[in-house]
């Protein structure tokens, strides 16, 4: 650990561990991580991968173990930090008070503020995609373990890029990022606004929008993957409606996944990951 500069903190009031204040609180994180342009990174893999991803750590909250393991990172945030005339501190807490400031226990005992950009826009996106692209679209979904789950999913089956809705969950909560194992670094995103009408512009790229619903003349996810599109935007809608009726009418393609045993559909996550593995390739 020599080189590194740290802090040790034990008092869970500090002002300076503000960013991680009661991180299980979605709407008071929702309107400080806006207001402060941050988000928050749990676990060495996730922040790691955050960082490699080319995301600035604003500081670290570390519990000792964890020192020896992330001294690389720290290492080279500072580095970078002090060369651009800024610091990257290190707060090593107990566990206890990391407990405190936080509201919950963290096990992992490793978090970090990053600072939040935007990467991508969907111009960006749509123009860089090569001649065969797959890309899904997530409308409004509000479980930001889903939101997660459904970009882990894109990450492990090659879905060129993820497009989420303006009233979508954040891929950034720390949920999110969690649950995808820090995927959402990974696979390319951006906000589609406005929207529905947004739809006609992936169509006018040459994409093909095919919407997972049960809604009528829907047809088999094995009937789309058969007509071999070169683009095909994947849409799947919130947990308890499903698609909006101004996605609906703009699709291209209604597509069910067939269901046995009295059971009518998948939870989201499910659904999106069997249909990203029928279209693959």
């Amino acid at each position: 650990m020599s080189g590194l500069a740290l802090t040790s903190v034990d008092d869970p009031a500090d002002a300076r561990l503000a960013d991680y204040v009661r991180l299980r609180e979605t709407s008071l994180r929702r309107s400080l991580e806006s207001e402060q342009g941050l988000f928050i990174a749990e676990g060495e893999k996730v922040i790691r991968r955050a960082c490699e991803a080319g995301y600035r750590p604003r500081s670290f909250l570390l519990a000792e173990r964890w020192l020896d393991s992330l001294s690389d990172v720290i290492m080279t945030a500072q580095a970078d930090a002090e060369a651009a005339g800024d610091e990257v501190p290190v707060y090593v807490v107990t566990e206890q008070v990391a407990e405190d400031v936080t509201g919950f226990h963290v096990h992992r005992g490793a978090l970090a503020s990053m600072h939040r950009t935007t990467r991508h826009t969907v111009t960006e996106l749509l123009g860089k995609a090569g001649k065969r692209s797959r890309i899904a679209v997530l409308e409004d979904l509000v479980d930001h373990a889903n939101v997660g789950a459904v970009f882990r999913s894109a990450a492990a089956l090659g879905v060129d890029a993820v497009l989420v809705t303006p009233r979508c969950a954040d891929p950034l909560y720390r949920r999110s990022v969690k649950v995808s194992m820090g995927t959402v670094f990974q696979v390319p995103w951006a906000r589609i606004d406005p929207w529905p009408a947004g739809i006609e512009l992936l169509q006018s790229a040459g994409y093909v929008v095919a919407g997972m619903t049960l809604g009528e003349g829907a047809i088999t996810l094995d009937d789309l993957v058969a007509e071999d599109h070169d683009r095909l935007a994947l849409v799947f809608g919130t947990e308890g409606h499903g698609l909006t009726a101004g996605a609906d009418r703009r699709l291209d393609q209604r597509v069910r996944i067939p269901m046995a045993g009295g059971v009518d559909s998948l939870n989201v996550a499910a659904s999106s990951a069997v249909a990203f593995y029928a279209s693959r390739g």
